[in-house]
């Protein structure tokens, strides 16, 4: 009974998070799994079963999110199509790659991907987004009346969800680290409509991604089970605390939090190879 109720408590506190800086989750769910696996059930549980589980409850996740930041009409339908034309597929490469890596080279490689993200990020203060006209032309108007222009073009767009889609599927994070910050500077994306695209295109890389990774045997389906409840209610309170938080806090919430968790897998790498 205590290591479901610890697993309902993890997926409800990676979803918040996730849902609020767009990653979905799964960069607090694929970790911990791998940490406290002999807690949570008694035994290790491996870098790849860690990843398909958190795939398939990032489908949760991520609906959830979805759905509410559908209702503040800040998903931009349009482009998350087009991102998810390649980020689909290339999810379901990565997802078939994953068990083919061994623990130490996983959580070294997990751990530099997510330092690059968080470092660029911090880049964003000193480097202007992009001022390239693009092809797609979109506006957002934010709770406070500001108008924001955006842009998009589909073949970048098609390379950078080819890259987040193998990410995703590569090690089970959703995405939401490399789309945020490439869609905040590559398309000026405001980070809200940035955030909740993401999880919209996140929501459907999951489901190819997972399928993969259960085809293959490398889901828990009992951490599954337990982890959704609160994967669900937490993907509707992140992205309710999230349409009341501030671009720049969710930009710096996003940067600490991937610099602490890039430094702890990067450490436990290393000790394993």
């Amino acid at each position: 009974m205590i290591e479901i109720i610890l697993l309902v408590l993890l997926g409800l506190l990676a979803a918040v998070f996730g849902s609020i800086v767009g990653l979905g989750g799964g960069i607090i769910i694929v970790p911990s799994l791998m940490l406290l696996g002999p807690v949570l059930t008694g035994g290790e549980i491996s870098h790849a079963a860690a990843v398909g589980t958190s795939l398939a409850v990032l489908i949760v996740t991520a609906l959830a999110s979805t759905l509410s930041y559908t209702k503040k009409k800040r998903v931009d339908f349009r482009i998350g199509w087009m991102l998810f034309i390649s980020s689909g597929p290339a999810a379901m490469l990565g997802s078939a790659v994953t068990g083919r890596l061994q623990g130490g080279w996983f959580q070294l490689m997990f751990g530099v991907f997510i330092l690059l993200m968080a470092g660029l990020l911090i880049a964003r203060d000193y480097i202007k987004p992009s001022a390239k006209i693009w092809p797609i032309s979109r506006t957002y108007v934010d709770q406070q009346g500001q108008s924001h222009e955006y842009g998009f073009a589909l073949l970048p767009g098609l390379l950078v969800g080819f890259g987040v889609g193998l990410v995703s599927g590569l090690f089970g994070i959703g995405g939401g680290s490399l789309f945020v910050p490439v869609m905040v500077l590559l398309f000026r994306f405001p980070p809200h409509v940035a955030t909740a695209t993401s999880m919209f295109v996140i929501f459907l890389s999951s489901i190819l991604g997972s399928g993969v990774h259960a085809v293959i045997g490398e889901t828990d389906w009992r951490l599954v089970l337990a982890l959704i409840p609160g994967a669900w209610i937490g993907g509707k309170v992140g992205a309710y605390i999230a349409v009341r938080m501030s671009g720049k806090g969710l930009l710096w919430l996003l940067r600490v939090t991937l610099f602490i968790l890039s430094a702890q897998l990067i450490i436990e790498g290393l000790t394993q190879i």
